[in-house]
């Protein structure tokens, strides 16, 4: 029998005490209404979780503005005071049964299916996306080739993650994930092959990650120190579920080290399976070389509804909260 006292000690992220080590991992819905306001059914969906005894819930992924952050139609937002107050119903529902709620926020980049403000799409480059739109979220067919995002484009998605922020933060959220994860615009700048840039933010490891970076950096500066603040990394893609970092380990380094200097307070690893070596010229999985290069607390996440694997991982100390989705 699996021994699962550690998953259910408490345990900080920042400012925010969870009662125990399990997390609902965001996960995307599609049930808000067509202008992006929280319904009903979204409260009922995250205080289940609550009431299940989660110590923790982030939300699906948030579209931050009114340009070309959104992914998909009924996708919620957090662009409006209107939509900022609708999802204060789910953090208060949530609260009420004693867990805390991180919102995830989202910039789309080029892997929109579904966007109310614009027809067109910005990535770094212009660079069509691999991989056809997804059916489930009512995608149909190949995605658009997107237009390269100008610096001022860039300033205004830092801004934009910034104003999510301080609205999350306003109607009582415990903390916001920006989503550096699974080829969406931030990780489009992380990765190789959807970067072509020749200025600042293109070319080595060091120019991929300066937007996560700075976003990081600015949306601490807007928040303050006592709000919590994480990011999650991928390497596999919605639209490219094999890809894996050119440098390896060295990409391992330079990333989450940039990454554990940027004012955070935890960094969220997703992998296909969480424990498995993250490349094939290490043993080590990319949680686990996320603690030792970024030297924050980790969330990790990937097939990990075995308790015993749940167990595992952080008893080795590569995690700290296992999200199921």
């Amino acid at each position: 029998m699996t021994d699962t006292k550690l998953i259910f000690e408490s345990v900080s992220l920042g400012y925010t005490t969870l009662n125990n080590r399990v997390g609902v991992a965001p996960m995307t819905r599609i049930s808000a209404t067509s202008e992006g306001l929280v319904t009903d059914q979204m409260v009922s969906y995250y205080t289940s979780f609550a009431r299940g005894g989660f110590g923790l819930i982030i939300t699906e992924g948030t579209y931050i503005d009114d340009k070309y952050s959104q992914t998909y139609f009924n996708q919620p937002g957090i662009a409006f005071n209107e939509q900022a107050q609708a999802w204060k119903k789910v953090v208060d529902s949530v609260h009420q049964a004693g867990t805390k709620i991180f919102m995830q926020l989202q910039h789309t980049g080029s892997l929109s299916q579904g966007n109310r403000f614009a027809q067109e799409t910005i990535a770094p480059s212009a660079i069509q996306p691999k991989g056809e739109q997804l059916t489930f979220y009512l995608g149909e067919g190949p995605y658009p080739t997107p237009r390269e995002a100008t610096k001022e484009e860039i300033s205004e998605v830092v801004i934009g993650f910034v104003n999510a922020a301080k609205r999350a933060q306003s109607v009582g959220f415990d903390g916001v994930e920006i989503h550096g994860a699974n080829g969406y615009l931030l990780d489009e700048f992380l990765t190789d092959y959807t970067n072509q840039r020749t200025d600042e933010y293109g070319g080595s490891t060091e120019n991929r990650v300066r937007l996560l970076v700075e976003v990081s950096k600015a949306v601490r500066e807007a928040v303050g120190k006592d709000f919590t603040i994480g990011i999650r990394i991928s390497q596999a893609k919605v639209n490219d579920y094999t890809h894996k970092w050119a440098g390896k380990e060295q990409d391992a380094e330079i990333i989450f080290g940039q990454l554990g200097k940027a004012g955070l307070d935890y960094i969220h690893v997703t992998e296909y399976e969480a424990w498995k070596p993250a490349f094939d010229t290490c043993e080590a999985s990319l949680a686990s070389l996320a603690k030792k290069y970024g030297k924050l607390p980790i969330i990790t996440n990937g097939q990990l509804e075995d308790p015993e694997r749940a167990r595992k991982i952080i008893e080795k100390g590569d995690a700290d909260v296992d999200c199921l989705g």
